[in-house]
Formats: C-alpha cells, structure tokens, sequence
C-alpha cells in the first residue's frame, strides 16, 4: 500500500469520525448514540474488568474452532467434489440448504438440539464451509485438463498431482475464501451468542449493554468485534501463505 493510499484512507476514516461525532452532538442522548470520545474512554478501561478477558477467549475460541473445522472439511470435500462427480452432486442439496436458509433459523433450530455452548461452533461452521467449500471445488475445476490427462497417463501419484496441480490452481481461490469466511463466521457466531444467550461469551455482553441501554458498550464491543476478526483474518492467511510458500519450494 503506498502513501498516498493510506493517506486517503486515513482522511476517509477521520471524516467518518468527524460525522460520528456530529450526529451524536445533534441527538445529544448517548442512550441512543455515544460520541466516539465516549467509546473510546470506555474502551480504555473495558479490557480491566475481571470478566473481560474470559469472554474475549471464550469467543474467540469457539469461533475459530468452527471455522477451522469448516476449513478442514471444506478443503477435503471440495477436492473430492471435484475429482468425484457424483459426490458434487450429492453434496449439491446439502451446501444449498446451508447457503440458502437465514442464519436465525438455524440458531433456533440449534438451540433444541445441543448445549448453548456448542452453539458457536456449529454456527460458525455452518457459515464458513459453503465459503470454503464452493471456492476449492471452483479452483479445481480451474485445473487445466490437459494437465489433467498428462498426470493420469503417465501414472503420476497422486501427493505429487495435488502439490503441483491442485494446490497453484486452488490457491487464489482458497486466499479469498479464508478472507470473507472468517468474518462472516464471526457475524454468524456473535449472532448465536446473542440469540442463545451463551453465558460469559462476547454475544451476552452485546445483549446486556442492549437491555441496559449502555450505547457505549454496545458499540465498544462492536469495535472490539470487528478488531478480532480483522486480527483473526490477518493471521490464519498468512499462516495459509505461508504453507503454500514451504510447499512451492518443494
């Protein structure tokens, strides 16, 4: 990023503050809108409270664990999906449901099946594997055919096939993937904690500052939200560049 684009993105994020600012002078209720000063005071202090700490890694946890396991099984199922036909098919109803069906229904129907604190994990799984999932099968249909044929006819195995074919075709796809996978599985599972009322989670501090009409936690912690999903995305793609780099120098 050069100069010049931080400096334009430094300006557009201090204008945005500036009218912040201005619209909670106008409503003058910071039962309603806090000034960004507020926040800020209030997230100065937010991080010493004893309980703070325990609901940032309890989140912070279960949602990574959920999106770990959607990467997994995302990577696994859509190499397969794009070698086996059939199992694309098969799989196709499935991956539309999770698509397709809003995000509270499945909180709710969760909710009668498990423990409040499964239900981040799943939640946040559920979100991010159609990401991961669509997007593998989408680079290995991207394979070159040729390519293809040549490794089959001349009986290359398969570790070798999936190193230096699938993995330079998959890669872009798979980058960005991660990227909006991991931010839509931190909405998806904050949204759960909300709605489940998960004891001692980041989502019952955004409930408790909602009844209690507390505007400056409420968007204090939804500052703090988007910075661990902005910190979460940030380190697993360069974890994930990173293994394709020691796997490029094979």
């Amino acid at each position: 990023m050069n100069k010049k684009t931080q400096l334009w993105k430094g300006l557009s994020a201090a204008f945005a503050l500036l009218l912040w600012q201005l619209l909670a002078m106008k409503i003058g209720m910071n039962i309603l809108l806090a000034s960004p000063v507020e926040v800020l005071k209030r997230l100065a202090g937010i991080w010493k409270e004893t309980d703070f700490w325990s609901a940032v890694f309890f989140s912070f946890g279960r949602i990574s664990l959920g999106f770990l396991l959607a990467f997994a099984v995302g990577i696994v199922l859509g190499i397969l999906a794009g070698r086996l036909k059939f199992l694309e098919y098969f799989l196709f109803p499935y991956v539309t449901v999770i698509k397709t069906v809003p995000i509270a229904s499945f909180i709710i129907l969760c909710l009668l099946w498990m423990n409040f604190n499964q239900l981040t994990v799943l939640i946040a799984f559920l979100i991010a594997f159609p990401v991961i999932y669509t997007n593998v099968l989408q680079g290995i249909r991207s394979t070159d055919k040729k390519m293809r044929e040549l490794a089959k006819l001349y009986r290359v195995p398969w570790q070798r096939r999936l190193i230096y074919m699938d993995m330079p075709s998959v890669k872009p796809y798979l980058l960005s993937a991660c990227s909006v996978a991991i931010g839509m599985a931190w909405k998806a599972g904050i949204a759960a904690e909300v709605i489940g009322l998960v004891d001692g989670s980041v989502g019952e501090k955004l409930y408790q500052a909602k009844v209690y009409f507390q505007n400056a936690d409420l968007l204090c912690w939804t500052i703090l939200i988007i910075l661990l999903s902005v910190l979460s995305e940030k380190i697993f793609v360069f974890l994930v560049k990173s293994v394709f780099r020691g796997v490029e120098k094979l």
